[in-house]
């Protein structure tokens, strides 16, 4: 409970004293409706899955990895049938779940990567 108060007392002192401290710096450049500026990208917790639309040059794959992707996450769950044990207590469960962290990491790391 102490740790609940002590982040919304942070999070209101941010959001009342400095509410543009956690912003993207390119939200302040002045628009010029005649050129796309280049810096586009999505936020930081839709990078993993712009890495993977930006990965696959057709779209209709990018849009279909992107959505078994996300199904895979959803369906793991389901799969399992055995009552006795939960999953996170299985050594290969425990390699799985480490082995996605990593490629969530890298395909986030990638998709704020400039395009080349």
């Amino acid at each position: 409970l102490i740790g609940f108060i002590v982040m919304t007392m942070i999070l209101v002192f941010l959001t009342i004293i400095a509410p543009y401290f956690l912003g993207d710096p390119d939200n302040f450049i002045p628009a010029n409706p005649l050129v796309t500026p280049p810096h586009i990208q999505p936020e930081w917790y839709f990078l993993f899955a712009y890495a993977i639309l930006r990965s696959i040059p057709n779209k209709l794959g990018g849009v279909i990895a992107l959505v078994m992707s996300i199904a895979i996450l959803f369906i793991l769950p389901i799969i399992h049938v055995n009552k006795s044990q939960g999953l996170q207590f299985y050594p290969l469960n425990q390699i799985l779940f480490w082995y996605m962290v990593i490629i969530i990491i890298l395909l986030t790391w990638i998709g704020a990567r400039p395009v080349e």
